[in-house]
């Protein structure tokens, strides 16, 4: 059994396909023109439509992310960042304070 390669298509081509599809020619005539499966330029379409030319395909399993969503991301992964800082002080206190108990009452 020969084991069937995965083709990629660029952001370019995908979009030249969703474009032809909304023209004039069918998808089942463009599909076999093309030698792809008609359900993969119906899901280009979706995708084209849902988010915009902007957005659409950006590769390589990237998301596709509007300016204020990256924002949203990059502060989202500041917040965790600064809540692990915190929670590393917070055991580095309990450490030294309990060494100062001991030291403390060891000197007694």
């Amino acid at each position: 059994m020969m084991k069937k390669t995965r083709r990629n298509y660029d952001q370019t081509f995908k979009l030249e396909v969703v474009k032809r599809s909304m023209g004039e020619t069918s998808l089942k005539a463009l599909a076999e023109e093309l030698g792809i499966n008609e359900g993969l330029i119906s899901r280009w379409r979706k995708k084209f439509i849902d988010v915009g030319e902007e957005l659409s395909f950006p590769g390589k399993g990237n998301e596709a992310l509007t300016d204020e969503q990256k924002e949203i991301k990059r502060l989202e992964a500041a917040l965790k960042d600064k809540e692990l800082e915190l929670e590393i002080l917070k055991k580095a206190i309990s450490i030294f304070s309990r060494k100062d108990r001991i030291s403390t009452n060891s000197s007694r």
